[in-house]
C-alpha cells in the first residue's frame, strides 16, 4: 500500500503494526523487502517513537541468525545443487550481499549459512544479483516485463543445472515459482527458512 501510494490505508496498517511490535526486543522477518520497509521507511512515514523502536529491533531472518543469535553457520546437510536469489531490498537496501555494480563478490549471511551446509553445492549464477522481476506493484503495472525478467532469472538457474532455487523473500519465490510452473521448469523453490529446517532436522 505504501509503494502504491495508498497513504491512508498504509498509515493505518503501519500504525497498528508498530503498536503490536512495541513490547518486543527483536522482531524477525522472513522477508528482506518487509524488513527494509520497516527499517528505512516507517520511522519517517509515521514519525513516532514506537516506529523508531520497531525500525531498531527488526531483522531479516538470516541477518538475525548470524547477528543477534550469534550463529553465522549451522550444522546440517542438504545434498543438492542450489541457486541462491537474494531479493533486491535485502541486497541493496539492507546490504546483506555483495553487489556487482560495486565490484563485490557474492556474500552475506544467507550465503554463509548455505555454503556451510554439508553436501550443498551453491551454483555460481552468471547474474547473481539481478532482479527477478517481481518488485511488488511493478509486477502489476509492468506485467510483461516482469515475466521476461523472471524467465531470464530462471534461464540462468537452469543453465547451471540447479535443482533448487532458494531465496529469503517469499514474494520473489512466488513470482519465480509461478513463472517456472507456467513454462514447465522442473525446479524446487524454497524459502531459506524451509531449506535450513530441512537441513538441520
Amino acid at each position: 500500500m505504501f509503494n502504491a501510494g495508498v497513504v491512508t490505508a498504509a498509515r493505518a496498517a503501519a500504525d497498528n503494526w508498530v503498536r503490536a511490535s512495541a513490547p518486543f526486543d527483536a522482531i524477525v522477518m522472513p522477508s528482506g523487502s518487509c524488513t527494509h520497509y520497516v527499517r528505512h521507511h516507517l520511522p519517517r512515514f509515521l514519525g513516532s517513537d514506537v516506529a523508531a523502536h520497531a525500525a531498531k529491533v527488526t531483522f531479516e531472518l538470516c541477518e538475525f541468525i548470524a547477528g543477534p543469535l550469534g550463529q553465522p553457520t549451522l550444522a546440517g546437510r542438504f545434498p543438492h545443487r542450489v541457486a541462491m536469489h537474494l531479493g533486491c531490498h535485502a541486497q541493496r537496501g539492507l546490504r546483506l550481499g555483495g553487489s556487482s555494480e560495486l565490484h563485490q563478490t557474492v556474500s552475506g549471511p544467507m550465503h554463509t549459512l548455505l555454503t556451510a551446509l554439508d553436501g550443498l553445492t551453491l551454483v555460481p549464477l552468471d547474474r547473481p544479483d539481478e532482479c527477478c522481476g517481481f518488485g511488488g506493484s511493478f509486477a502489476v503495472g509492468e506485467a510483461d516485463v516482469s515475466v521476461v525478467m523472471g524467465r531470464d532469472k530462471l534461464a540462468d538457474v537452469a543453465a547451471h543445472d540447479a535443482g533448487v532455487l532458494v531465496s529469503s523473500d517469499p514474494s520473489c519465490l512466488l513470482h519465480l515459482e509461478a513463472v517456472a510452473a507456467h513454462h514447465g521448469h522442473a525446479l524446487r523453490t524454497m524459502h531459506v527458512a524451509e531449506l535450513l529446517e530441512e537441513a538441520t532436522r
